[in-house]
């Protein structure tokens, strides 16, 4: 599937998950109802998922996880913070990097309007 219409099924997943739930929960709560959406409408879905560092040549587990992977194409970053920081963008986009992956969603479900929580990274 091309990477804008999986990206945009993905965000119309994210938008009922966050209409159904609302501001304010846990992060762990807003990726397993996500994961849940996406898994209804047909998408193959893996949460928090190892990633390792390759350090010199040696894979390494450094305890990093993606929160959600979607068709192993689409990485979610999913926030449920006060305010995006930049340190956030900056884990998402070292997360596409090591995870060899194009397409990025950072979700941040604690807004009014989930629309205005989500930023989109392509590499």
């Amino acid at each position: 599937m091309e990477f804008d219409a999986l990206s945009n099924r993905v965000i119309g997943c994210a938008i009922e998950a966050h209409r159904e739930l609302g501001p304010g929960l846990l992060e762990s709560t807003y990726e397993k109802c996500l994961a849940y959406e996406l898994s209804t409408h047909g998408m193959t879905v893996a949460t928090q998922v190892e990633l390792p560092v390759r350090y010199k040549g040696v894979l390494l587990d450094c305890g990093y996880r993606i929160d959600v992977l979607v068709d192993d194409q689409i990485i979610i970053e999913v926030k449920s913070v006060d305010k995006v920081i930049p340190i956030h963008e900056a884990q998402l986009l070292t997360y596409l990097k090591l995870a060899k992956k194009r397409i990025g969603l950072l979700m941040n479900f604690n807004t009014v309007r989930l629309k205005d929580g989500i930023r989109r990274f392509v590499m």
